[in-house]
């Protein structure tokens, strides 16, 4: 099920998450490999970086009215061991450095060993 709604997911991406993906895809972040929409547990996150257990997730208006499943999603993605970034969709397609910034940060961060 989580497959095939992870597969859903990516043929039916945002615009911010399609200009996250086209910087993620090649890299282009201190050379990290990211998966999009990926299943980890019962969730399907929006990008993860596997090896430095990071995941981002991208939010749309829906994501205001929706913070009580967002925090019960990280929490249960922090007690797997992954670190949670979350940036609205906003912040993507106006302040994509910023984002890149945030992202590079917390990959280099000794947290993320």
């Amino acid at each position: 099920m989580s497959s095939t709604r992870a597969r859903n997911l990516r043929r039916n991406q945002t615009d911010a998450e399609r200009k996250l993906w086209s910087v993620l895809r090649r890299r282009a972040v201190g050379g990290y490999y990211f998966r999009r929409q990926r299943p980890v547990g019962p969730y399907v996150v929006d990008f993860v970086c596997v090896k430095r257990k990071l995941v981002l997730e991208l939010d749309g208006g829906q994501h205001a009215i929706n913070v009580t499943t967002d925090a019960r999603r990280t929490e249960y993605l922090e007690q797997q061991g992954y670190r949670v970034l979350r940036f609205w969709n906003n912040d993507i397609l106006g302040n994509m450095e910023g984002c890149l910034s945030a992202i590079e940060a917390a990959l280099k961060s000794p947290d993320a060993e």
